[in-house]
């Protein structure tokens, strides 16, 4: 009866304190030539993180590159192949690129925060495509990184269809792999005392 309750209540705790960062969604990018499609041969690199913040309705980039072979024309996410991996989707944030990304350059970093409340901090035609309002393509952009269907993209003027991208991972929370320790322990030492 006692491992029951331990269990009820690691369960409950998990679930009572994941929902204090649930609003806020971090993305690794990990960008490259092979990540392409059609994969290039670009000895170009890049890094970084996307950052949804749903309370705010906010979308943080960070990304740093190097490389490239051709000079940068624009940057972007695309959003939402139609399965995970080496596929291509239209453009979800602004175009032609993201305000302020450096141009006609072969390495550089970025770090720019939008306003996902703001029809312009999306491509037109991904809002209408999406529900008509930055809400719903807000919710549609989240839901494909998510999925594993957004992808940053690096455009040069080598490589006019992007000469390095990385699709978003999503990142653990630490307080999650935390939450998990302390619910296995608690299961652990419940077992422990059953066998005794």
């Amino acid at each position: 009866m006692k491992i029951r309750t331990l269990f009820a209540a690691s369960l409950l705790l998990s679930g009572l304190a994941a929902p204090a960062l649930a609003h806020t969604y971090l993305f690794a990018v990990s960008l490259s030539g092979p990540n392409e499609f059609p994969v290039n041969a670009s000895p170009g690199t890049g890094s970084g993180m996307v950052t949804f913040d749903m309370d705010l309705a906010t979308l943080r980039v960070e990304v740093s590159f190097s490389g490239l072979i051709g000079n940068t024309t624009n940057s972007h996410i695309h959003c939402c192949t139609s399965a995970p991996g080496f596929q291509n989707a239209g453009v979800a944030t602004m175009t032609p690129t993201f305000l302020g990304f450096p141009s006609g350059v072969t390495s550089g970093s970025y770090d720019a925060t939008f306003n996902l409340g703001l029809a312009s901090s999306f491509n037109a035609a991904f809002v209408t495509a999406n529900g008509g309002t930055p809400g719903s393509a807000m919710n549609a952009l989240l839901a494909g990184a998510q999925a594993g269907k957004a992808y940053l993209n690096i455009h040069s003027s080598s490589f006019p269809g992007g000469e390095i991208r990385g699709f978003l991972m999503p990142v653990p929370e630490p307080e999650t792999y935390a939450l998990m320790g302390l619910g296995l322990a608690v299961v652990g030492a419940a077992a422990k005392r059953r066998r005794a």
